[in-house]
């Protein structure tokens, strides 16, 4: 597969997947999920592949669900698409959660939507002090989507979970280290600087090792995601379905706060 909105790289036993739709605040579409999940499959199969990195291109690490994407949807009344993105993007968490090698994302700028939710996937996290992690589901009248309360209950608890996804605040860099979700933070100009320590210092490791553990995560905590899963698609497709949705989207579109009705 030829990538148009990701760049793939293998340097020194790391692969790096980056997201390459700046214009957009690298927003996901269907091409692009199609093309992550692509270079997944290719980060595993790959021998010499120990250690995963993720990151982006531009001032915003990425907004979720492509926003214009959305809203042509919307006018288009193509539910199907917005259906295949949710199934997409739920892929990718899913694939990172178990894929058998240390993942890493390094975020700058603003994490949101399913962007930090695959974050929430990852097995470290590196953030730099500007950015600001958003469940944003809530202000377009959708509920997460990429595993997002499956992943976020179990990382920060169940109550800070429901009031970060019905506030859709944004949590600091600082804050996010502090609930634990975030492994370390560096300002933006050391940022690469604190993801090469990471990578070091995990490179000291077994990689057969890390392989075990995250097989064990995974049974101890995220063996039933699939059920869960179910349920997310079921209700992002009905959501998206409402009145609210598209008031949503076109707000968001217009610069102005929804109106929702409930309907």
């Amino acid at each position: 597969m030829t990538y148009q909105n990701i760049k793939y790289t293998v340097a020194d036993a790391v692969a790096t997947i980056t997201f390459n739709r700046p214009e957009v605040s690298n927003g996901f579409n269907i091409p692009m999920c199609e093309e992550i999940l692509d270079a997944l499959k290719k980060a595993e199969e790959d021998t010499d592949v120990k250690i995963l990195a993720f990151d982006a291109e531009g001032d915003v690490f990425s907004v979720g669900g492509d926003l214009a994407e959305m809203q042509r949807a919307v006018d288009a009344d193509d539910l199907g698409s917005l259906v295949a993105i949710a199934h997409l993007v739920q892929d990718i968490s899913f694939a990172i959660k178990q894929l058998p090698k240390p993942v890493i994302f390094t975020v700058d700028g603003p994490v949101a939507g399913a962007a930090f939710n695959m974050a929430l996937a990852a097995d470290f996290c590196v953030a730099s002090d500007r950015s600001k992690f958003i469940q944003a589901f809530v202000n377009v009248g959708l509920a997460p989507d990429a595993g997002g309360l499956f992943l976020l209950t179990r990382a920060v608890g169940l109550n800070r979970a429901t009031h970060l996804v019905m506030t859709g605040e944004p949590v600091s860099a600082e804050k996010a280290l502090e609930y634990g979700f975030v492994y370390k933070t560096a300002a933006p100009e050391k940022l690469e600087k604190a993801t090469k320590q990471v990578i070091k210092r995990l490179k000291r490791g077994s990689f057969n090792s890390y392989a075990a553990m995250k097989q064990l995560v995974w049974k101890s905590l995220f063996s039933n995601w699939q059920e869960y899963a179910g349920l997310e698609l079921e209700l992002q497709e009905s959501l998206s379905l409402r009145d609210d949705f598209t008031e949503g989207v076109n707000a968001f579109t217009e610069r102005r706060v929804p109106k929702f009705t409930g309907k």
